[in-house]
């Protein structure tokens, strides 16, 4: 069933899990993190970002994801992740997407404010979720995400941010990157918590690909309601192509997207596990 992103994670937040939200391109994609959750019987969240925009038909994309979703059991979002311009964004809520993500965080706190503002009233009109972000994340290994500063969220910042604009779940950046590591994580679990009690709106964690288990477990403990998963499952995907190659087989094209996908599948069910934190 296709729901709001904010009904999944206001649910969430009162009974202390998280929902992953998997970065997809594709059927294949899309139909393996519906049938891990499925699997795992938890909701999930099917985010295409904005980058994708040039290669996927975005019309295209919601009505595929909205009739994969009626037909599943469990709860299914459809969200824009990391979307700039706001054409994007009316694009996005005109074709049903559940939620959209205005990334403003390369301005200064009074302009991401202005600008956040204006979307969520947009969003808000169509019964639309919005998220938004105020810091950033620096850009880690095998990731095809924008380059971020690193800058970390600051707790009286994101209460001044949170009750200026309205969003319903606000992206905290506490340490980690967008792709893996490439040194030992360094997450600030004291700066999470000191966001927690400064906001009542459900926390996001983007970059769970690489986060040890343990710490995407005290997140959660600590009001991170939505892991963002995308380097992970694109690595097992391409690993899977690199064997075949290798191999120099040359098997049909229909059978290299069913493996991709039974590749991409256990990842995904790993991820839902660890965030239902059962």
């Amino acid at each position: 069933m296709l729901v709001n992103t904010n009904e999944i994670l206001k649910h969430a937040q009162q009974e202390k899990y998280a929902v992953a939200a998997f970065n997809v391109y594709n059927l294949e994609t899309v139909q393996a993190a519906i049938r891990a959750a499925e699997q795992e019987n938890q909701p999930v969240i099917i985010a295409l970002g904005e980058r994708y925009f040039p290669t996927v038909d975005v019309e295209g994309f919601s009505a595929l994801v909205k009739a994969l979703a009626e037909k599943s059991h469990v709860p299914v979002a459809l969200h824009l992740d990391h979307a700039y311009e706001k054409e994007s964004i009316i694009r996005a809520i005109r074709c049903g997407f559940t939620s959209v993500m205005f990334d403003g965080s390369a301005y200064d706190l009074t302009e991401n404010i202005r600008r956040t503002k204006e979307i969520v009233e947009i969003a808000h009109m169509a019964g639309v979720s919005v998220e938004a972000e105020i810091g950033s994340l620096a850009k880690g290994e095998f990731s095809d995400e924008e380059e971020g500063d690193g800058t970390l969220t600051d707790p009286q910042s994101a209460k001044e941010f949170v009750d200026a604009t309205g969003i319903d779940f606000l992206a905290a950046a506490i340490g980690t990157v967008h792709g893996l590591y490439k040194g030992e994580p360094n997450i600030d679990l004291q700066l999470l918590e000191e966001i927690q009690q400064a906001v009542d709106v459900p926390l996001v964690l983007h970059g769970g690909s690489g986060t040890p288990d343990a710490i995407v477990k005290q997140t959660i403990e600590l009001g991170i309601c939505k892991v963002n998963v995308n380097t992970e499952v694109s690595m097992a995907a391409v690993s899977y192509l690199q064997n075949c190659f290798e191999k120099k087989q040359m098997p049909h094209l229909s059978t290299v997207m069913a493996e991709m996908q039974h590749t991409m599948e256990p990842i995904m069910a790993k991820f839902v596990r660890l965030l239902a934190n059962k």
